[in-house]
């Protein structure tokens, strides 16, 4: 039975979730006030971790870990790798620049996939391509070398480690299909997150200041961020195509750019608006590519 292509309810699901997804940059960059960043990224992910197997023993789900050598891989790249580099990146630049270089992440998978899968780049793949050097080009300004390139750096890779896990788990999914994705992000999760503890443990950083922001914003990443946005993300996929998921999902570093905007003020200049532009117009081609082709997004894709 085929999936209904537009269903209100997965729609709105979804823009809730980008919603969440998107104001979490402005969350991030704020919470780092208060906390150093590995302190803030060990918190996150490991409580994150914990809240996913509760929702698993709630659900009456088993506990044991499949595939745990490829799920300590993932793990590290879009746990340790991606959650590490984002908050790194968030202490040296502005929240809404590095979320839209985090979020090209599809053209990433675009890229690698050739080498990695043997997926070609066909068709408007090409464009979306060219689009996105350029977009990035025009953010990073690499003809000037000044700001906040370190952020930058840090914020493309960050990208790039995302790119890899959606690869592993895409060809670990294909080899299980009957894995348990819910299972499969708890323990990726857990495992990603004991490198980015053991970082907080080692490094000197200041004491925490437990305000209520710090605490709002961690249960904010802990609960809405992690445990709910799964849940919304899965119930999407099971009733809309996968590929029209994908596209409205990639609202959230448009919101995380305007939030980014409003509250803290960071206006992008005119090459870096843009940049964003031409980038999430490559964003939208490769999604609309995958339409079109009716490939499947896996779900490990998910991740604000």
């Amino acid at each position: 039975m085929n999936k209904p292509e537009h269903p209100a309810a997965a729609i709105a699901a979804l823009m809730l979730l980008s919603v969440i997804w998107g104001y979490n940059w402005v969350v991030m960059k704020l919470a780092l006030l208060h906390i150093g960043a590995f302190q803030f990224g060990a918190i996150r992910t490991f409580l994150a971790a914990i809240m996913l197997f509760a929702v698993l023993l709630m659900q009456k789900k088993t506990l044991r870990p499949q595939h745990l050598g490829r799920l300590t891989l993932i793990g590290i790249l879009q746990t340790s790798g991606f959650t590490g580099l984002i908050i790194w990146a968030l202490v040296e630049g502005g929240a809404g620049k590095v979320a839209v270089l985090t979020y090209t992440m599809p053209f990433w998978v675009m890229v690698l996939a050739w080498p990695l899968l043997g997926e070609k780049i066909r068709g408007l793949q090409w464009l979306a391509a060219m689009a996105s050097v350029v977009g990035l080009t025009l953010i990073l300004e690499p003809w000037h070398m000044h700001g906040n390139q370190l952020s930058n750096a840090l914020a493309v890779l960050a990208g790039v480690s995302w790119a890899l896990a959606v690869i592993l788990a895409k060809k670990l999914h294909h080899r299980s299909p009957d894995m348990d994705l819910l299972s499969f992000t708890a323990w990726q999760m857990l495992l990603g997150s004991l490198p980015i503890v053991a970082v907080a443990l080692l490094l000197p950083a200041p004491p925490i200041q437990w305000t209520n922001y710090l605490v709002g914003a961690v249960a904010y990443n802990v609960v809405a961020c992690n445990a709910l946005a799964w849940l919304l993300w899965l119930y999407a996929l099971k009733r809309m195509q996968a590929g029209v998921a994908s596209m409205i999902s990639l609202l959230a570093p448009v919101i995380g750019v305007l939030a980014a905007w409003l509250q803290l003020h960071e206006v992008p200049s005119q090459l870096e608006t843009t940049g964003m532009l031409l980038i999430a117009l490559a964003l939208a081609l490769i999604a609309w590519h995958g339409i079109r082709r009716h490939e499947e997004v896996d779900p490990a894709i998910g991740q604000e």
